[in-house]
């Protein structure tokens, strides 16, 4: 009876966070924002000449969300030019807490870092010799919430690649073609030189127990899986290292004494858990910006002794993360949800911590970051023309505003102007309006996106890469 009782208020919960945004009828609508509707056909004239972007699920969605931005922005700015009615006090709150947990453990911790040259020589002479390490990845991440199928999938896929690079394709080629990290992936899966601790503990065992040249992988991280080539060592002497293990071993003495100071203060803080904390923490990194009621925004997910960690709370933190680690969280472990959740009401304890000592920053820090908020977001419509509407004689707002979205997105797409990322500032705007994103209207758009290249002719663009070699299915 208990376990039912549990289940239906966690179902009660996930209904009053979903707070339905969904219009009644969807039919040719990829995104909706008030009264502004982004059509099957829009999306579908945007993307039909730019032969860069395929007819992707992910790539429909990703010009949605530009879109949902962009017209959130102009119908703010268009309501009110300073933008007073927008409320910044919790981010502003986020980033003053950031300021206080610092000069908390600035004032509270006083590690030991004075470390004498010969100290530093006996450091040095009791570890291995400091070595630098030049390996290349290359990296294939699972599908977010990946099915043992799909992972295993991906492990074939990635042990096919180096079935080939041992058949003498070169790693740097197939790298370049297939790694997902693309900072490596374009100069060949290169990672240059690091050191021990650079990289994660996985990555780090795998790649020191390789002989020069040698591959080795499939190596599971929180990553993704890799395949690692072991290019280039080289061991440095003491003179070579010594300020950098002097500032190694300061940081480390900083982190223990830091990792002291907070377990003080987490010790008899009695944490408890809510059993539905992991399952409302998926949801909301799959939705951020859903809309709820205060009274579910109000439940708690994390209790302790002097308070509790609620929904809206985590939403707010989740809100702030950029898609990849979204990602990471949905397809994350109990285990690690649970180390997110800790370290988040570690921070309540340690912003409480903070204000009993006086050291919360002031209006005189608030204000100005408020003030800036709303700077950057007036820069940004300007930049995209929302301040001075280009409106014909007698021409409604609301279509003038509607086509100068269209052309902005239009110009992004085309290459003709970078866009605009309004991060953490977009979630603002999203609390004026409840944007929506229709599934069935993203189906649509790719069919009708297939339809249209399908009728015209092939471009000298397309036709070269049609002759080169394609990329499987499951790479894409």
């Amino acid at each position: 009876m208990h376990k039912q009782l549990i289940q239906v208020g966690f179902t009660a919960l996930l209904l009053a966070i979903a707070g339905c945004t969904e219009p009644e009828s969807d039919e040719g609508m990829v995104a909706r924002v008030g009264e502004y509707d982004l059509s099957v056909e829009d999306i579908a004239n945007l993307l039909v000449s730019e032969e860069s972007y395929p007819t992707q699920r992910d790539v429909i969605q990703q010009v949605a969300e530009l879109w949902i931005d962009y017209t959130l922005l102009g119908d703010a700015i268009t309501d009110d030019t300073t933008l007073a009615f927008l409320d910044f006090e919790e981010l502003v709150r986020f980033e003053a807490n950031q300021v206080a947990i610092s000069e908390l453990l600035d004032s509270v911790i006083q590690p030991d870092t004075v470390i004498s040259d010969l100290e530093l020589e006996e450091i040095y002479s009791a570890e291995d010799p400091e070595l630098e390490i030049r390996a290349s990845h290359i990296l294939m991440r699972y599908p977010p919430q990946a099915t043992p199928t799909q992972q295993d999938s991906v492990r074939t896929i990635l042990s096919t690649i180096r079935n080939r690079i041992e058949a003498g394709e070169a790693f740097g080629t197939l790298a370049a073609r297939y790694s997902q990290d693309p900072g490596s992936g374009a100069v060949g899966g290169d990672l240059g030189f690091f050191g021990r601790g650079d990289m994660v503990q996985p990555f780090e065992n795998a790649v020191l127990n390789l002989s020069l040249g040698e591959i080795t992988g499939p190596i599971e991280t929180q990553f993704g899986l890799h395949l690692i080539r072991l290019d280039q060592r080289r061991v440095q002497n003491f003179d070579e290292v010594s300020g950098s293990l002097r500032n190694r071993i300061q940081m480390e003495r900083s982190l223990s004494a830091e990792s002291t100071f907070v377990a003080s203060i987490i010790e008899g803080a009695e944490l408890q858990l809510t059993e539905y904390a992991h399952a409302v923490v998926r949801e909301l990194a799959q939705n951020p910006a859903t809309k709820f009621s205060t009274r579910a925004g109000r439940r708690p997910i994390f209790k302790y002794s002097d308070g509790e960690l609620t929904v809206s709370e985590v939403q707010f933190f989740l809100q702030l993360q950029v898609p990849l680690v979204l990602q990471q969280i949905i397809a994350a472990t109990d285990e690690q949800l649970d180390e997110l959740l800790t370290d988040l009401v570690e921070r309540e304890l340690l912003v409480a911590k903070a204000e009993g000592l006086d050291l919360y920053p002031g209006k005189e820090v608030l204000d100005p970051a408020v003030a800036e908020y709303r700077q950057q977001l007036r820069s940004a419509a300007r930049s995209l023309g929302f301040i001075q509407l280009d409106r014909a004689p007698g021409e409604p707002t609301e279509q003038a505003l509607s086509r100068a979205v269209f052309e902005a997105v239009a110009d992004v797409l085309a290459g003709a102007r970078p866009p605009i990322d309004l991060g953490s500032l977009g979630f603002q705007l999203q609390q004026r309006r409840s944007p929506y994103v229709s599934e069935r209207g993203i189906g649509e758009a790719m069919l009708r996106l297939g339809q249209l290249r399908a009728n015209r002719s092939a471009s000298i663009m397309e036709e070269t890469s049609q002759a080169t070699e394609p990329v499987p299915d499951s790479l894409n």
